[in-house]
C-alpha cells in the first residue's frame, strides 16, 4: 500500500508540497494538469514539469486524478475518436513520466454533487453536505452558481469553468439518454485505450458516481457491486480497474462497502482507494465527517482490513476533510483534517498488519 495526498498545484492550492511532505507516511502526490482543455492531449513538457516539482519536494507522482473525459465520448458522437486518440497520447506521455494509475469518472456533465459546501457540524467544523429534500428545488444552473459563490475562490475539481461553459446545451444532449447507451460508450472507450494501457503499463481506475444515483435526470452507471462487476467486464484487462471510494459508495446504505472492497481487491482490480467516512441520516441526507469510524456510518477498520487481507498493493488517500481549526481552503480539500485522516488510515493499516503477524 502506498499512501498519497491530492494536490492541486502551487498556484491553485492552499496546501504546499512542503506541508504534505511532513505528513507521516505520505509517499506521493495525486496530481493533474488543470489548465488543459478537456479532450486535448496533455503537453509532455507540462507533465514533466509537474513531475519534477513534486519529486524536488521528496514525493512521487504516480497517480493522476483526473484526465477528464470529453462529453462527446460519453455521448458516443462521431467526433469521439479524435478525443480518444488524444486520450491515448496523454496516457502514453504520463506512463513515460512514471505515472502508474489514472483515476477518472464517467459521470455525464456534472461531477460529484452536494447541496452545501460548508454545512456546520456539532463540533464547530464545517463539511460538505447532501440534503435529499432540497435537490428537487435545484437546477444544474443554480448549483453551478451556488458553487461559484461558496467555493472561496477555488476551482472545484469536476466543476471547472471550461467544462460547464455550455451547460444548457450539453444537458440537452442527454435528453432521453439511457444507462445502456452510457455503458456502451464506456465500453467503446475502454476497448479503444486498453492496448495503450497494456503497452505502457498504466492502469485506469474508474471512480464511483458521487452520489451513486441519478441527479437531474442524468444517468449514473457506477454505483454498486453489480455495476462495478459489469464495468470490469467491459474490457478484460488488468488495466481496466477501479478507484473504490468508500464515501461515494457508502452514501447508499445498501452498499456493503467492506465486502465490495474485499471482492474487487481480491480480483486485482482495485488500483486506487479513496477512504473516508460519511454520516448518513434516515431521511436520505448525509454529511462528510471526520474519518474516525465512530464519527460516521462506515467502519473504516473493516474497509482497511478488507484491503490488507486481499494483498492490496495500490494507492490510498484520505478524502473530503472537514474545515477545522479556522482553516480557509478549497471545500473538502484543506490540510488539517485530511492529514488527520491520513494518519488514522496509516494507524489502522499498521495495527491490522501487526495483528495479522501475531495471529500467524
Amino acid at each position: 500500500m502506498k499512501m498519497v495526498f491530492r494536490w492541486f498545484g502551487a498556484e491553485a492550492d492552499s496546501v504546499s508540497l512542503k506541508q504534505i511532505r511532513q505528513i507521516p507516511g505520505v509517499a506521493g502526490i495525486v496530481g493533474a494538469l488543470y489548465d488543459v482543455a478537456v479532450g486535448e492531449a496533455w503537453p509532455e513538457a507540462e507533465i514533466l514539469a509537474l513531475k519534477h516539482e513534486v519529486e524536488a519536494a521528496g514525493l512521487s507522482l504516480e497517480v493522476i486524478e483526473s484526465v477528464n473525459i470529453h462529453e462527446d465520448i460519453k455521448l458516443g458522437r462521431k467526433t469521439r475518436d479524435r478525443y480518444i486518440d488524444n486520450y491515448r497520447l496523454t496516457l502514453e506521455r504520463l506512463a513515460r513520466a512514471g505515472v502508474k494509475v489514472v483515476c477518472y469518472n464517467f459521470m455525464p456533465v456534472l461531477d460529484w454533487f452536494r447541496t452545501e459546501l460548508a454545512h456546520p457540524l456539532p463540533d464547530g467544523s464545517t463539511a460538505l453536505f447532501y440534503e435529499a429534500a432540497k435537490v428537487s428545488s435545484l437546477s444544474p444552473e443554480s448549483v453551478v452558481a451556488a458553487f461559484e459563490r461558496e467555493s472561496k475562490g477555488f476551482v472545484l475539481p469536476g466543476w471547472e469553468r471550461d467544462r460547464l461553459a455550455e451547460l444548457k446545451t450539453v444537458l440537452a444532449s442527454y435528453d432521453g439518454f439511457t444507462e445502456e447507451k452510457l455503458y456502451d460508450n464506456l465500453g467503446y472507450f475502454l476497448k479503444a485505450i486498453m492496448p495503450t494501457c497494456e503497452k505502457f503499463g498504466i492502469k485506469m481506475a474508474i471512480h464511483p458516481d458521487d452520489p451513486p444515483w441519478p441527479i437531474f435526470g442524468l444517468p449514473r452507471i457506477v454505483r454498486d457491486e453489480a455495476s462495478l462487476e459489469r464495468i470490469v467486464g467491459l474490457a478484460d484487462s488488468p488495466c481496466n480497474g477501479l478507484t473504490l471510494c468508500s464515501g461515494s459508495l457508502g452514501a447508499n446504505p445498501e452498499n456493503d462497502v467492506p465486502a465490495i472492497m474485499r471482492r474487487f481487491s481480491a480480483m486485482g482490480r482495485v488500483h486506487f482507494a479513496h477512504v473516508r467516512n460519511i454520516k448518513r441520516f434516515p431521511n436520505g441526507d448525509y454529511s462528510e465527517c471526520a474519518h474516525l469510524s465512530s464519527e460516521g456510518s462506515l467502519d473504516l477498520y473493516e474497509i482497511m482490513r478488507a484491503l490488507y487481507e486481499t494483498g492490496f498493493e495500490g494507492y490510498i488517500r484520505s478524502d473530503h476533510g472537514r474545515m477545522i481549526w479556522g482553516e480557509e481552503a478549497r471545500p473538502g480539500y484543506g490540510l488539517y483534517d485530511r492529514a488527520l485522516g491520513t494518519t488514522y488510515l496509516n494507524g489502522l493499516w499498521e495495527a491490522i498488519a501487526k495483528g495479522s503477524e501475531k495471529v500467524l
